[in-house]
């Protein structure tokens, strides 16, 4: 099976400890968001989960733990944009981000982790020409390091509305512009682009757009072949394969204007002083009422059939 750290906040960057006392005791509970007395206890073992994935803006505070993974297959995603501090207010330096993902691939390997530029969103400052020259910059510094570069367009979800009223939506036209040229840069530095939830409007142009964190992408990342179950993605548009996503709402301390996962920055505080790093739970513990399912899990890798790349 899979087990997924990132849709709902960044892991590495803020709960490594907690992930690794997760990994040493071997399981890990997680509260339903829309019903918190229902609990899902996963085993961590790599007898049963086949791969980990990540999804964050800073992987190093996971470099001292790596040796606890080492027996699981892994796929990271790294989020490199180039907002300032006016969007991402607690992002870390992305000089230092960059070189932290050449690490990353280092140790992981290139086809384990991949590079997200998103989400896009368009004003004066960060204009379609700062954001082509950006793009350009950080594909040049990867090139080699990842091949696959991931973008999406903002969603004014309402908590996005409410916390970066100034955003406005990204036109078709804006879209293609940047998306065409996006695809011609990402391919000269060994990449493919691919959309995140944007349907396929740039499929014309080279992108691929059947998902961008596919059980294909698990299997390369592995170099094995899995027998998963069929299962939906996170929201409308998405072919992805998410699920089984140990992480918590309203966690994530980079407190970016655009988050869709964060409802605002002093819910966020709130719930972050109840993060008890030797708790099962990322957040709080387990509390009178709380009815315990341990999820049935077991390995897809299919021992039939290995995949080998060149």
């Amino acid at each position: 099976m899979i087990i997924n750290t990132g849709q709902r906040t960044d892991i590495p960057a803020f709960y490594s400890e907690w992930f690794a006392n997760r990994l040493r005791e071997g399981v890990v509970c997680v509260r339903n968001p829309y019903d918190p007395a229902q609990v899902s206890r996963y085993r961590l073992d790599p007898s049963v989960v086949d791969c980990i994935g990540f999804c964050t803006k800073d992987p190093a505070p996971m470099f001292r733990y790596m040796d606890l993974l080492k027996d699981y297959g892994q796929y990271w995603f790294v989020t490199i944009t180039p907002y300032g501090r006016d969007v991402e207010p607690n992002v870390k330096d992305k000089h230092r981000v960059l070189e932290d993902f050449k690490k990353l691939s280092g140790i992981v390997g290139v086809d384990s982790v991949g590079w997200r530029y998103d989400p896009i969103f368009i004003t004066d400052k960060y204009s379609e020409e700062y954001h082509l020259r950006a793009f350009e910059k950080i594909a040049e510094a990867l090139g080699g390091y990842t091949k696959t570069a991931v973008i999406s367009f903002i969603d004014l979800y309402p908590k996005v509305k409410r916390n970066f009223p100034e955003a406005r939506e990204v036109t078709e036209e804006q879209r293609l512009r940047l998306g065409k040229e996006m695809i011609k840069i990402a391919s000269e530095h060994g990449m493919t682009l691919k959309p995140c939830a944007e349907g396929d409007e740039l499929a014309r142009f080279g992108a691929d757009c059947g998902g961008c964190m596919r059980i294909s992408d698990y299997e390369k990342a592995i170099g094995k072949k899995l027998d998963a179950p069929k299962r939906k993605g996170a929201r409308t548009g998405c072919a992805c394969f998410l699920a089984c996503d140990v992480g918590a709402y309203n966690t994530c301390l980079h407190l970016c204007k655009y988050c869709y996962a964060n409802a605002d920055p002093e819910k966020v505080r709130t719930e972050s002083r109840r993060h008890d790093p030797k708790s099962p739970f990322l957040i709080g513990n387990y509390m009178e009422g709380d009815k315990i399912h341990d999820v049935q899990q077991s390995s897809w890798i299919d021992g039939q059939e290995s995949l080998f790349f060149e």
